[in-house]
């Protein structure tokens, strides 16, 4: 187990809890990581309603309704795709938040314009309330996908998206 991802979920559900909100994940690169992490905390189910794992496009398109014609212009991992994923997630749950994440962890995959550690995270709550972010992890395949679980519980768990997620 990984303590500070183990932490990391702790302070989340507290904070969750505290405010009587759930969350779920729509997970790409992480292939259930953020879920894995979140539910390793008794309790959870508390606070964690369900999780996506949705790696191919087919699948982000059935289970989160992200838009064919977004994956076709902006492609899998981008800004677009990430927040249309994470609505999805959030629509398709009884959670008031919701993160997504959607990257290329690598070896391979990666672009110019994209390269191998490029990630987005996207938060989405239910009152309208939204963000995302960009970021280029440094590592291998395991240290991109760590960075990414890492982040994306940081940022839910972050004080000020904690406001946001009010009613």
């Amino acid at each position: 187990m990984d303590h500070e991802l183990f932490e990391l979920a702790e302070q989340l559900g507290r904070s969750l809890k505290a405010g009587g909100k759930k969350i779920a994940t729509a997970e790409s690169c992480t292939g259930g990581w953020i879920a894995q992490t979140i539910t390793e905390v008794p309790g959870s189910s508390a606070w964690f309603d369900r999780g996506f794992v949705t790696y191919s496009n087919v699948s982000k398109v059935q289970m989160l309704g992200v838009r064919q014609e977004t994956l076709e212009k902006y492609g899998a991992v981008s800004a677009e795709t990430a927040m249309e994923m994470a609505q999805g997630a959030l629509s398709n749950s009884d959670a008031d938040c919701a993160c997504a994440v959607t990257g290329i962890a690598g070896p391979d995959g990666g672009s110019p314009e994209k390269p191998v550690g490029t990630v987005f995270i996207a938060w989405q709550y239910k009152n309208g309330g939204s963000e995302i972010i960009k970021k280029q992890f440094a590592g291998d395949r395991q240290q991109i996908r760590r960075q990414t679980v890492k982040t994306a519980i940081e940022g839910i768990a972050d004080y000020k998206l904690m406001l946001a997620a009010g009613d």
